[in-house]
């Protein structure tokens, strides 16, 4: 009798349990599909245009789209597997913004191309030489930081200039999102993207449709390599994707107790991003904020189990990268204020955190605000863009700041008797 106790009461526990490992399953899943709807709806509307900004037709960008969706799935889905933590990937956001800073840089897609193509190889390098990586993160924090400063925040203003010029489209998308960040801050910005969907499907009728490609394509794009736009987009471009990006995506993760191996992720996301730049993706990088997502206790209470997370994330990435034509056609039938307006309330964060990065240090503000102002100036100096004369401004002022000229008028004058 005992026994048969016994068994009636282990066997009654299975089912409970069972029900219990598939609650526990649904929750990764859950953490994994949330990060890529935020991390997806969030800035897609800015990849797009960007991409246009430096001179993709309607097809390259939506095949840029397409391509970075993609290969992000696959980043994510193949280093989960490998090394059963919740790693994940992230197309470059700072990225995309200096892109549409950068119009003034190039309007020579191929050029651009190129300029991809040398971002992602030198992330390949950082990987192979860590030496390399060392010295592109050991750039002072306040410049880097109002580097980015100088990049985000042109388009952090669109939402006021929206708000003028298309006051029926823009107000309701500000409102849903001011609404939101109070009660539901995650989701302020994939509600705004929704709001603004809705509005340009009510202002635009179905006449959009005629120019989507609902079956997925990619289009090549031979690169060329201009040396003017590698220097003014190319370098920028990897400097905001390890600072801005890779560099966060590694501290997070470290925050939660995972340790990601550099090379790996460093070698796999610029390899990545060399092959997409033939299809017109600009960059991939370590996700930062998602993977605060996905990496904590949220997605599972077991540590060991919040891969799964990750690698659900990585099957959304490349399902809602078959969307990418329809995106396109639907971006393309929007005012371009309000597409940059959405992008905008998107980047209000990085803008805060930028800003704080590049003033945090009293002694290193006016090289930072020197930055800062030539960057979001948008000037283009020997068709060189703003973001690498903004760098160069602010290192030569704190390298003058920082020059002992007293110590060397001290040894030069001779002693008093």
């Amino acid at each position: 009798m005992p026994w048969s106790r016994t068994r009636r009461r282990r066997s009654s526990r299975g089912p409970r349990a069972a029900k219990r490992s598939r609650r526990n399953l649904l929750q990764p899943i859950a953490a994994g599909l949330v990060s890529v709807i935020t991390g997806f709806a969030s800035s897609f509307v800015l990849v797009i245009a960007g991409l246009q900004a430096v001179g993709a037709t309607p097809e390259q960008a939506s095949s840029g789209l397409l391509v970075l969706s993609v290969l992000t799935g696959l980043c994510c889905i193949g280093l989960a597997w490998r090394f059963r933590i919740p790693i994940s990937f992230a197309w470059s956001t700072p990225g995309a913004a200096l892109l549409v800073a950068a119009s003034a840089t190039t309007g020579d897609f191929r050029a651009a191309v190129g300029a991809f193509l040398v971002c992602g190889l030198l992330i390949v390098l950082c990987g192979l030489w860590p030496a390399l990586g060392r010295a592109i993160t050991s750039i002072p924090r306040p410049l880097a930081g109002a580097m980015l400063a100088g990049i985000l925040f042109p388009i952090c203003v669109a939402p006021i200039t929206a708000a003028v010029q298309v006051p029926w489209l823009a107000l309701p998308v500000i409102g849903v999102w001011l609404v939101l960040f109070r009660l539901a801050p995650r989701w302020a910005v994939p509600a705004a993207m929704l709001t603004a969907v809705i509005a340009i499907l009510v202002s635009a009728g179905t006449g959009w449709l005629d120019q989507a490609h609902v079956a997925p394509s990619l289009q090549f794009v031979l690169p060329s390599f201009d040396p003017l736009v590698i220097v003014g987009l190319g370098l920028p471009l990897f400097i905001v994707t390890m600072a801005g990006q890779n560099v966060p995506g590694f501290a997070v993760m470290s925050t939660f107790g995972y340790t990601v191996p550099p090379r790996a992720a460093l070698v796999t996301s610029g390899a990545a991003t060399a092959v997409g730049s033939f299809f017109g993706g600009h960059a991939l990088n370590l996700a930062a904020i998602t993977a605060a997502i996905m990496a904590g206790p949220d997605a599972h209470p077991d540590r060991s189990k919040r891969w799964i997370a990750s690698f659900t994330a990585g099957i959304g990435w490349v399902v809602l990268g078959l969307g990418a034509g329809v995106a396109t056609a639907l971006i393309g039938a929007a005012p371009p204020v309000l597409i940059t307006a959405v992008a905008g309330l998107a980047l209000l964060g990085a803008l805060v955190t930028a800003v704080g990065n590049a003033l945090e240090e009293p002694g290193q503000r006016i090289p930072a605000i020197a930055t800062f102002l030539v960057t979001a100036s948008g000037v283009s100096i020997l068709g060189i863009g703003s973001a690498f004369w903004g760098l160069v401004v602010g290192a030569l002022i704190m390298l003058w700041a920082a020059f002992p000229w007293r110590r060397r008028r001290a040894t030069e004058e001779p002693a008093k008797p």
